[in-house]
């Protein structure tokens, strides 16, 4: 099935139309599908106790739960105090809570093994043909398909059609110190361990661990209602994890409600997560600045381009031209004031002056930046102020602005510019800003140069990057950037004296040929994945802009290159970036032919990361480096100290199992997040969907 691309190509005509193989399923975003939540219950909510010691639901979805003060039932929104229930019998066997282990040998003295199964099958080792497991201390429940479940020290056996079959580590089990189980209705079975909550719906895996889904990691039972959602009882409260119905869509404008109500900064709305006095608690909401708001607000202001040319909502529209107006204002603010710098440079970030002054924190004062430099950056500049008055007096502005700024703001400019503005008053605007700033650079040497100088992170400099081994790490990104800034520059201003410099960057320099490798890294999940993210946004432009035929093909040989060790962390953004310019697309050196499309299992991977993001993005601890169906990662790259892995699938840990603050986190780290007190914005989300509806891969 072929899609066409509704790509507006204003300075070249590149021929590209999305494809999508007919395996892959186009996603409807307004197809409900099923959004998991969770809800706790604790004494606050009306529980005699948080130590939650059991929890049942009978035929009637009646959920009882006994406290160490007592038993309660749900009635309504309420918990009302009741006797101890007798289990209905027909629920007797969808339930299950382990018994202490015993000693003992192992032998066949352990038969029947359970005396919850039917006789003929308790007097035999589990069994699969190829191999026989010898259990005991094991849960068993049965589904509502009538299969049998054990799950014990070795894994989960499942009985169905007069056999068994083995679930192990191997097939995708995430952990086996098992507690509990428990049965729903449509088959899925719920398992309670030592570390959280294991789900199996006879197809993948899902594992519930840490605040984000349970008020407790030891579970102590589990019940499963009619609904498919599940009760866990633990010593700090009740979770419920259930399923809401949703749409992409809809879970689109959550997340846009979410931004407008707690993630704005400043007048000009700067995206940036939030932060909370309580963990959890979205009641009380602050926001500070951070090194890279302009590239947030950027990368947020991106996806509403392309939600506006998607579905032209008046909205969207606006949003963009806000989140344009607060980027255009970080080239202003440095022009004039108490410390001007260059023209056409743009500045990281900005604190109202009504603040406390931010020069005098203590990393921005001269002993900090100088205990900077002897920590680990012998190039890191010393100087001051790093935080210099605009000037109309009402901000500071933050200097030492780095590429990764520069790859959110050309990344926005070209689709705000192509998508939303409408006028040649807008599109005016755009090109003042991009027209100052590639001239700001390409005068200065390749260089952005604030009020002290060059700056650390700006630099394109040959001389550096081809010259001085202290700047060879960089030297394939940074010339992707500023090639990429140059076709970029050119498309919208359509001056030819950035493509001049451009070609003197490759002609004189081999700036095309470091494009080839554009990050140095030891394989999968090495490196700073920050430069991941700067990578995809620069490839997307200059593949869209430049105009040689010949370089764009070189160029896309070296994104699916890229690419390719990135298709395992199942990221919808970069996902999309990479197949809005490759369909159809091909390359042939002296070795082979090779189809350029991105391979199977792409557009399935994005949907799913889509559907899977929480509601709930607080910033919960995950801790996944005991899992056994986890495969680790060499500890290959200079200076990576925390345990990192991935499935052995083959893929990264899911969004749901794991915390992202932005699309810049490293996804095979396993121990991610943080205490609560940190909220998410939903751009992880909104930029990839929104990208996803322009391009046709979601309807």
């Amino acid at each position: 099935m072929f899609l066409p691309l509704r790509l507006r190509i204003f300075f070249v005509v590149l021929a590209c139309a999305a494809q999508v193989s007919s395996a892959e399923p186009i996603a409807d975003s307004a197809q409900e599908f099923p959004q998991e939540v969770r809800t706790f219950y604790r004494q606050a909510d009306g529980l005699p106790s948080d130590d939650v010691l059991d929890v049942l639901v009978d035929d009637q979805g009646k959920v009882c739960v006994q406290t160490s003060a007592g038993w309660v039932q749900r009635s309504g929104d309420k918990w009302l105090e009741c006797d101890a229930p007798t289990q209905v019998p027909t629920l007797q066997l969808r339930s299950h809570k382990r018994s202490e282990r015993r000693a003992g040998p192992l032998d066949a003295s352990l038969l029947p093994w359970s005396e919850r199964l039917p006789d003929s099958l308790s007097r035999e080792f589990p069994s699969d043909g190829q191999q026989a497991w010898l259990v005991r201390d094991a849960c068993v429940v049965q589904d509502g398909l009538g299969r049998y479940w054990f799950a014990a020290q070795q894994g989960v056996g499942r009985y169905a059609d007069g056999q068994w079959q083995f679930f192990t580590g191997a097939e995708g089990l995430p952990s086996n110190e098992f507690t509990c189980a428990a049965a729903a209705d449509d088959g899925t079975v719920w398992f309670g361990t030592r570390h959280g909550v294991v789900r199996f719906d006879g197809q993948s895996w899902a594992y519930r661990q840490g605040q984000r889904w349970l008020a407790d990691d030891a579970v102590r039972a589990i019940a499963v209602d009619h609904e498919g959602g599940a009760w866990i009882a633990t010593a700090a409260g009740l979770s419920h994890i259930h399923f809401v119905p949703m749409t992409l869509k809809e879970k689109a404008e959550y997340y846009e409600n979410e931004i407008d109500e707690h993630h704005r900064r400043t007048e000009f709305g700067y995206v940036i997560e939030a932060h909370t006095d309580k963990p959890g608690d979205k009641s009380v909401t602050h926001r500070s600045d951070s090194d890279n708001d302009g590239l947030w607000t950027a990368m947020y202001g991106a996806g509403e381009c392309y939600a506006y040319a998607a579905t032209k909502d008046p909205a969207a529209r606006q949003r963009a031209k806000d989140a344009f107006e607060a980027l255009r204002y970080l080239s202003l603010a440095p022009r004039g004031g108490s410390h001007p710098a260059p023209k056409g440079f743009i500045a990281r970030t900005i604190v109202p002056i009504d603040e406390p002054d931010p020069n005098q924190r203590p990393s921005y004062t001269l002993k900090g930046q100088e205990q900077t430099r002897q920590r680990g950056d012998s190039l890191w500049r010393v100087y001051e102020p790093r935080w210099p008055t605009s000037a109309d007096g009402k901000y500071y502005w933050k200097s030492d602005t780095s590429s990764d700024e520069l790859d959110g703001h050309y990344f926005f400019y070209a689709l705000y510019y192509d998508l939303v503005a409408d006028t040649e008053e807008e599109k005016e605007l755009v090109r003042e800003i991009v027209r100052d700033n590639a001239d700001h650079i390409v005068e200065n040497n390749f260089q952005m140069i604030d009020h002290a100088g060059v700056t650390r992170w700006a630099v394109f400099n040959p001389e550096l990057f081809n010259q001085d081994v202290l700047w060879a790490a960089g030297r394939g990104l940074n010339s992707l950037s500023i090639l990429s800034y140059l076709a970029t520059a050119t498309h919208i201003t359509g001056d030819p004296k950035y493509l001049e410099a451009a070609r003197e960057l490759r002609d004189v320099h081999g700036y095309h040929q470091n494009v080839m490798v554009p990050k140095i890294q030891t394989g999968m999940g090495t490196g700073n994945q920050s430069d991941d993210e700067m990578a995809f946004m620069c490839f997307y432009n200059l593949i869209r802009y430049e105009p040689d035929a010949e370089l764009r093909k070189r160029y896309l040989f070296a994104f699916w290159l890229y690419w390719r060790l990135e298709q395992p962390e199942i990221n919808p953004f970069f996902n999309f970036t990479y197949a809005a310019v490759s369909a159809k697309q091909n390359y042939t050196n002296q070795w082979a032919s090779y189809s350029l499309e991105p391979s199977d299992g792409w557009l399935t991977d994005s949907i799913d990361t889509l559907q899977r993001y929480p509601l709930d993005r607080f910033n919960w601890a995950h801790d996944n480096s005991h899992r056994i169906d986890i495969l680790s990662l060499p500890q290959k790259y200079l200076g990576q100290r925390r345990p990192t892995g991935y499935r052995n699938n083959g893929k990264v840990i899911p969004v749901d199992e794991s915390f992202s603050e932005h699309l810049n986190h490293s996804p095979w780290a396993l121990n991610t997040g943080g205490d609560g007190r940190s909220l998410g914005d939903g751009t992880v989300y909104l930029l990839p969907y929104y990208m996803g509806r322009y391009h046709g891969f979601i309807e």
